[in-house]
């Protein structure tokens, strides 16, 4: 796939975009950070906080980065932008006015797909920037978590890996194709970091498609006895 930018034109809108929202990023990991000690320690309205958050971060994203800024490069990110508004409407309708998701880790009980989402919630918060130093893409030529779609994608799969509602299935959609659209544009623009978005993607689906199939055969099971 032909991208109609450059690469130093995409870092470039970062800086634009970290410098017009500055302080904002330490907000984002804040909330990240409110996010995970639900997981470990969920309460009655756990399921509202994560969900809200989660409609924040895909909100902004949709309307500030895709639509205000990344626009400006790429025409189609405005339909990106329309596709990230309707995930985190999603988010906000199913998991705080209906209160219909509910998240939690459990160490006792730790599996496959708890391992999983740990280590992408770890790549996404702290790995994630590390690389970008590593591979050259400093401040503030950077995406960031909570701000920027690739890390925040990642971000959001660990989390519905750890919801054990039906109703999650629909909200996989949209990221798991942006996880595709991404990689592409990240392996021509040579953004390594940013591989680890398929991978998320790939391993979120098939283990959250498998938690459900376990969980719909549980109450199949409890109900004929």
């Amino acid at each position: 796939m032909e991208i109609p930018f450059t690469i130093e034109e995409f870092l470039n809108t970062f800086k634009n975009y970290n410098e017009s929202v500055f302080p904002a990023q330490y907000f984002t990991y804040l909330l990240g950070v409110i996010v995970v000690v639900n997981l470990f320690r969920p309460s009655r309205n756990s399921g509202k906080i994560i969900s809200g958050i989660l409609s924040l971060f895909w909100l902004w994203m949709g309307i500030v980065y895709h639509i205000i800024y990344f626009s400006t490069i790429n025409k189609v990110a405005i339909v990106f932008g329309i596709a990230f508004i309707i995930q985190g409407i999603l988010f906000l309708i199913v998991g705080v006015i209906a209160d219909k998701l509910k998240y939690e880790l459990e160490l006792s009980k730790i599996g496959v797909s708890q391992i999983i989402a740990i280590v992408f919630i770890i790549y996404a918060m702290i790995g994630y920037p590390i690389l970008n130093q590593l591979f050259g893409h400093s401040y503030p030529y950077s995406p960031i978590f909570g701000l920027a779609p690739c890390p925040t994608v990642i971000f959001t799969f660990a989390v519905l890996l750890l919801c054990y509602q039906k109703k999650s299935i629909y909200l996989l959609i949209i990221p798991f194709l942006w996880s595709i659209i991404g990689f592409s544009a990240a392996f021509n623009l040579g953004m390594i970091e940013d591989y680890g978005l398929v991978i998320a993607g790939i391993l979120g689906l098939i283990f959250i498609l498998k938690n459900k199939r376990m969980i719909s055969k549980n109450k199949t099971t409890k109900a004929s006895r």
